[in-house]
C-alpha cells in the first residue's frame, strides 16, 4: 500500500516535519510493509518560498528599496527557468520601519527589483505571492522597477506610493524588461477583489495599511486614473478581473501588463511540493492541522490537499488537535474519517502535552479504517 502523508503544522504544538513524523509511527504499526511517503505543505499565505524551499529550491539574497525606500535584505527561491518571489520580503508590511505604516507612499519598487534579480539569473516562469503587502499603488512602484517610466505633466518621474498616481500623464512602456517577454506570471492570491470600487483595495484593505477615510477616497480615486491610462494604453481592461484588487491593486500591473494568471496560494503550494506526482498510485492521504474550523473550508491545507486528491481519486482522512466541524461537513469537503486529538483524552490538556503520542494513536485508528476500506475496494474489484 502506499500512503501520502499531506499535513500542515499543528501550531503552538508540533510543526509540520513532527506530525509526519508521528504519523508515519503509528502507520508503521498497523501497516508494517507500507510504502508511506511525506510531503511537506503550508498553505500559500507566507509560506510561499518555505514550501519552495522545502521542495528543493534554493535561497536568493538580494538587496532592495523597501516599502518605504530605504534598502533592505529580501530572498526569493530559485529552481531553473522557476522563481517564487513573496511580494511581502520585499514590499510588506513586515518590512515597514518601527512598524509606522505609510499608506500614500509606501511603494512596492522592491518587489520589481527582486522580478529583476530573477530575470537577471534566468527565470522564465515567475510564481509572485501577495500576501501580507504594505502598499497600494497598483503595482506602478514595481512596474517602475522593470523599466516602465510614469511622469506628470512637467515630464518628471512619478515619487513612490498610491497617492502619486493622481498627478499621472503619461506612461511610457519602451525600456521595459526585455526579459518579460519570454517570462510568464502566476500571482498566488487568495482575493477576488476588483481594482478600484465598493470592493476594491484601496476601500477593503487600505484601513489596514493605515489609511484614514479619506486616504481611502484618495487612493481609489488615483488607482481609477491609473487604470484608465494604463487601460487605455494597452487597448485591453482588467480593473475588474478577479484579484486585481489584491495587494493593494499589484494584481492590476501584473495582470494587466505581465499577463498574469491568478490562481489561489495553496493550489501554488501544493504544486510546488510536487504532491500531484506524489498521489499517481496512492491509496490513501493523510492531511490535518491543528484546528479544523470553518477557516479551514476557505482554502486552507487540508481542503487544498482534499480537492487534489478527490481529482486523483484517492481518499482522503485527516488528524487534527480539535474541530468545530460536523461530520456532514468534513464529508462535503471530502475527508472520509477525521481523528481529533481531543476525542482520544478524557482531559483536552493534554492533547498539548501528549500531542506525539495522539497523533501516532490516530494514525492506528486511521490505518484500521484505510485498511478496511482497501480490502472492501479489492474485494468489490474482483
Amino acid at each position: 500500500m502506499k500512503i501520502v502523508i499531506a499535513s500542515d503544522k499543528f501550531k503552538g504544538t508540533l510543526t509540520g516535519a513532527e506530525v509526519a513524523a508521528a504519523l508515519t509511527r503509528g502507520l508503521q504499526r498497523v501497516i508494517p510493509d507500507g510504502q508511506i511517503l511525506t510531503i511537506p505543505v503550508a498553505d500559500g499565505g507566507e509560506g510561499t518560498v518555505q514550501a519552495a524551499l522545502a521542495s528543493g529550491y534554493s535561497a536568493q539574497q538580494v538587496e532592495v528599496t523597501g516599502p518605504t525606500g530605504q534598502r533592505i535584505e529580501a530572498s526569493y527561491a530559485l529552481h531553473g527557468e522557476q522563481a517564487v518571489i513573496e511580494m511581502a520580503a520585499a514590499s510588506g508590511l513586515e518590512q515597514l520601519p518601527e512598524q509606522r505604516m505609510e499608506p500614500l507612499t509606501a511603494t512596492s519598487y522592491g518587489t520589481g527589483e527582486l522580478i529583476t534579480h530573477a530575470l537577471a539569473t534566468g527565470a522564465r516562469q515567475i510564481i509572485l505571492g501577495v500576501g501580507g503587502s504594505a502598499t497600494t499603488d497598483a503595482g506602478a512602484g514595481m512596474l517602475q522597477a522593470l523599466g516602465v517610466s510614469l511622469t506628470d505633466r512637467h515630464g518628471m518621474e512619478l515619487p513612490g506610493g498610491g497617492a502619486a498616481l493622481a498627478e499621472l500623464e503619461h506612461i511610457d512602456l519602451r525600456n521595459i524588461n526585455p526579459a518579460l517577454r519570454q517570462a510568464s506570471m502566476v500571482l498566488a492570491a487568495d482575493v477576488d477583489n476588483p481594482l478600484t470600487g465598493a470592493r476594491g483595495a484601496a476601500k477593503i484593505f487600505g484601513p489596514q495599511k493605515g489609511a484614514s477615510p479619506q486616504d481611502v477616497q484618495r487612493l481609489d480615486a488615483a488607482l481609477e486614473h491609473f487604470a484608465d491610462l494604463l487601460e487605455q494604453q494597452l487597448g485591453t481592461r482588467s480593473r475588474n478581473t478577479p484579484g486585481a484588487g489584491a495587494a493593494g491593486g499589484m494584481g492590476f500591473a501584473a495582470i494587466a501588463l505581465l499577463g498574469a494568471e491568478r490562481r489561489r496560494g495553496i493550489d501554488v503550494v501544493l504544486e510546488l511540493t510536487g504532491l500531484a506526482r506524489a498521489l499517481e498510485g496512492a491509496d490513501a492521504v493523510i492531511t490535518g492541522e491543528g484546528s479544523l474550523d470553518q477557516q479551514s473550508l476557505e482554502g486552507k491545507t487540508p481542503i487544498g490537499v482534499s480537492e487534489m486528491a478527490f481529482a486523483h481519486g484517492v481518499p482522503v482522512y485527516a488528524v487534527c488537535g480539535r474541530t468545530t466541524l460536523n461530520e456532514h461537513e468534513l464529508r462535503g469537503a471530502g475527508i472520509r474519517h477525521t481523528i481529533a486529538l481531543v476525542d482520544l483524552v478524557k482531559d483536552p490538556a493534554e492533547a498539548m502535552t501528549r500531542s506525539h503520542q495522539l497523533v501516532a494513536a490516530a494514525a492506528e485508528h486511521l490505518a484500521d479504517f484505510i485498511l478496511a476500506e482497501h480490502t472492501a475496494n479489492t474485494a468489490h474489484h474482483h
